[in-house]
């Protein structure tokens, strides 16, 4: 009996037509792992943040930023510093802990585009919606930071991909959407109205009463999350919230930023509305990004190194793109706005103007940070009077393990609403004092923080440059200003000499040299 008898395609047949998808998905893969190396050296100052909290969280103190003291919510990533403090609780380095684990939650984001864009658009939705995600260059950096940017995307497109489903009356595990939805809000307090469209969407479609237990059972546990830390911390918001929402001009100048940005992925996307037999996939996914985008859109986010916070919608509209192009009727037509949509994202993402400060930002953390913090640690200080005031309130601290007032106020209630934070450290009086400078001298105020009047009575016993123009000036009480000193230069002297000597410009040439010195041929 012949395979066209049976209507069955023989096993060479099925092999030949899966060869393509392989191949591309080999290259797609080899680009990824590509750019995840060429990015591996960062480590944003921020995510020491959430590390000392689940350093704090593994030894048994609870999330908090000092062991002593008032609890404050430093942080806006609940279940990034619970998972890190797993990391923490097995003696892993965090910073590696947390690249791991942003990569391969990375590798399934890759995964999901892949295969939902061939199982949706056949090769051209893998080669526009993968191909899009695997070119944008800022997408390693997030993934190596050590923030939670890269599993907020990773769940956000799996809610997205459920929600595809749904429309599509495929399977989906009725657990599956509440569970998500409290992850996704627990990753980032914003992650509830992303994933709202999605859930709505299957709670309506859905049948039976394992809806209602699943989804009272998330609203429980959520409810019992918001009440454990408003009563922990002793506020109804994060304490970073205070210090930074509201700004609505920020947001606008965010908002048509982004636009530019990611133009041809938001009209292939937006595009899918018109189309009659993809209009419900087009309202889904545009409902999406517009409720993920609205946070930042009204909040204009600090910190938003090369579009992290764009970066959580990137991979939804990747997949809309992919969409878009692989079902119209004019396949040329699809096939020269998914390559545009290709080179643009390419393009966008090596112009940017942070570039060459983010990607010789881990070195350079290195060069100044790292050892101010390690050389606090190894300083003989007496475990009552180890304090220190900081405004880069990551490294240090972290490393250092010292009490710490950070006086930008992200970790301290007292400052974010509204003290004056040289009033606050003078009160305080800290054992070393690092003001952020633009050179061996502090010139003037920063944040609102004066390093004359505060270091009154303090000696300078090093300046660190971490890049050019960027500088932290270390001040002691004459009691331990010896000993910190002499920690601190060595540490530092010691960073520099393997850590891009003599080269402290914030320049992609720079960090292209060093990738050439680290290739083999």
């Amino acid at each position: 009996m012949t395979a066209i008898e049976t209507d069955v395609a023989p096993e060479e047949t099925r092999t030949s037509r899966r060869t393509p998808l392989v191949m591309v998905s080999v290259v797609l893969v080899a680009v990824f792992l590509a750019g995840a190396w060429a990015a591996w050296s960062l480590t944003i100052d921020d995510a020491f943040i959430s590390f000392r909290y689940s350093a704090n969280l593994a030894a048994g103190n609870g999330p908090v930023w000092n062991v002593d003291g008032p609890r404050v919510e430093g942080f806006t990533n609940f279940a990034w510093v619970v998972w890190s403090g797993l990391g923490a609780w097995l003696g892993l380095a965090l910073p590696l802990f947390a690249k791991v684990t942003s990569l391969l939650l990375g590798l399934g984001t890759l995964y999901l585009l892949v295969r939902e864009g061939h199982r949706r658009a056949g090769l051209t939705g893998v080669l526009v919606g993968a191909g899009a995600y695997v070119v944008f260059l800022p997408t390693y950096f997030h993934i190596t930071a050590g923030l939670e940017t890269a599993a907020f995307a990773a769940v956000l497109l799996r809610v997205v991909v459920l929600g595809l489903r749904v429309l599509a009356n495929e399977r989906v595990w009725t657990w599956e959407p509440p569970v998500l939805l409290l992850l996704l809000g627990m990753l980032r307090p914003e992650g509830v109205l992303a994933a709202l469209p999605v859930v709505a969407l299957w709670f309506l479609r859905e049948r039976g009463a394992a809806r209602w237990w699943w989804t009272g059972g998330a609203a429980v546990v959520g409810a019992a999350y918001f009440g454990w830390r408003w009563r922990f911390y002793g506020q109804l918001l994060p304490n970073t919230f205070y210090v930074k929402f509201g700004n609505l001009d920020s947001g606008w100048i965010w908002t048509k930023h982004t636009t530019l940005l990611l133009l041809p992925l938001l009209l292939l996307t937006l595009s899918l509305v018109f189309r009659k037999a993809t209009r419900a996939v087009g309202g889904l996914l545009v409902a999406t990004v517009a409720v993920t985008y609205v946070t930042y859109a009204v909040s204009g986010p600090t910190m938003d190194y090369l579009d992290r916070f764009a970066d959580h919608a990137i991979p939804v509209l990747c997949l809309g793109a992919g969409i878009a192009v692989g079902t119209p009727a004019q396949r040329v037509v699809g096939a020269v706005l998914g390559l545009v949509a290709v080179g643009w994202s390419a393009v966008a993402g090596t112009s940017s103007p942070e570039l060459g400060l983010i990607s010789n930002y881990g070195m350079d953390l290195q060069r100044a940070h790292v050892p101010i913090g390690k050389a606090l640690a190894e300083s003989d200080v007496p475990a009552a009077d180890r304090t220190v005031a900081v405004t880069d309130a990551g490294a240090i601290p972290y490393y250092s393990g010292w009490t710490s007032i950070d006086y930008i106020g992200l970790n301290d209630p007292e400052i974010a609403h509204g003290a004056d934070p040289t009033e606050v450290v003078m009160r305080r009086r800290p054992t070393v004092l690092v003001v952020t400078s633009v050179g061996p001298q502090p010139v003037g105020k920063r944040y609102g923080f004066d390093a004359a009047r505060a270091t009154a009575g303090y000696e300078q016993v090093a300046s660190v440059e971490m890049r050019a123009g960027y500088w932290q000036d270390v001040f002691v009480l004459p009691p331990y200003a010896a000993t910190v000193g002499e920690h601190v230069r060595q540490r530092a002297d010691a960073a520099r000499q393997v850590n891009d000597p003599d080269r402290p410009e914030a320049t992609v040439g720079r960090w292209l040299d060093r990738l050439r010195s680290q290739l083999p041929f």
